[in-house]
């Protein structure tokens, strides 16, 4: 098989959730939401795949017995999709999974072992800058503090909303992180401009770029399931935004994405469907800038 133009890379990944389980079970429900979403999308004048070849992966195997383990599993299953010949997409459990994923990047040729040249584009309700949380240093809460001592250049927060003092002055002191903070941008104000700003941010980024896409930093309403849903995030529209708006900028190269913190319930399967529709729409946006 292959050459494949994408790849999808189910990785249930699921060691330090610190409220509601479940986010192993996520990449696969999001791969059977994904049958229920629509093949069109307005970016594109046929229906998705348009011709690409696009290949899901057998899920990466969780079974493993410690989390230094994990994490090394984890970048030797991805490395090989991070040649530049494909753009990889990651449906994650938890988002821990970041940091080894970035250490798969380094291997992608337009970073070159050089991630001080890489930009994270990270959509969350969490800040993920805490040193350690419950005790743990490799969380889905110290995952951007970890990426950021492994040299990434740029991070790009948006949606954020909880945080501890310690992640605030991170963010404050730090100039490699840029927070767009969600009260600031989804403040009841009709003459609210920060969200333009943050729209024009990300059509400037130079370089490559990668797309951490935690499914927290959409409103709560929308992923009741994720580990820990958070009532003032993004509406479904501004993800959508974001997302179009990031793909269709000229001078960035965006060489891959994770959608992260996948869970789904008995209750509803909302979850899992939101996280589709975002995954989906991120793999319509990559094409719609081949086809161009």
């Amino acid at each position: 098989e292959g050459p494949f133009d994408i790849v999808i890379l189910p990785i249930p990944y699921e060691m330090t959730t610190s409220y509601r389980e479940g986010t192993e079970f996520g990449p696969e429900a999001c791969i059977n939401a994904s049958a229920q979403v629509e093949i069109n999308d307005n970016l594109l004048e046929s229906d998705l795949p348009c011709g690409f070849k696009i290949h899901t992966s057998k899920p990466w195997d969780n079974d493993v017995s410690n989390l230094k383990e994990a994490l090394v599993s984890i970048t030797n299953f991805s490395t090989p999709w991070m040649n530049g010949e494909q753009f990889p997409i990651i449906l994650g459990g938890e988002h821990g999974l970041l940091l080894p994923l970035i250490e798969a990047v380094k291997e992608h040729p337009s970073i070159n072992q050089e991630l001080q040249k890489l930009t994270i584009v990270q959509i969350d309700a969490h800040a993920d800058l805490r040193d350690e949380l419950n005790g743990e240093k490799f969380s889905h809460g110290t995952v951007i503090r970890r990426v950021l001592e492994k040299g990434v250049g740029n991070i790009i927060q948006i949606g954020i909303r909880t945080y501890s003092s310690e992640e605030k002055n991170i963010i404050d002191s730090d100039e490699r992180i840029n927070t767009w903070f969600a009260k600031d941008l989804l403040k009841i104000n009709h003459n609210n401009s920060n969200w333009d700003l943050m729209i024009n941010e990300i059509k400037n980024i130079d370089g490559p770029v990668w797309l951490s896409f935690d499914v927290d930093g959409l409103d709560g309403s929308l992923v009741p399931a994720t580990g820990t849903p958070v009532p003032g995030g993004l509406s479904y529209w501004g993800a959508i935004e974001i997302i179009e708006s990031l793909f269709s900028a000229s001078n960035n190269e965006i060489i891959g994405a994770d959608v992260n913190e996948i869970s789904t319930s008995r209750e509803t399967n909302l979850t899992e469907f939101s996280a589709a529709l975002i995954a989906t729409k991120i793999l319509a946006c990559h094409i719609s800038t081949k086809i161009q």
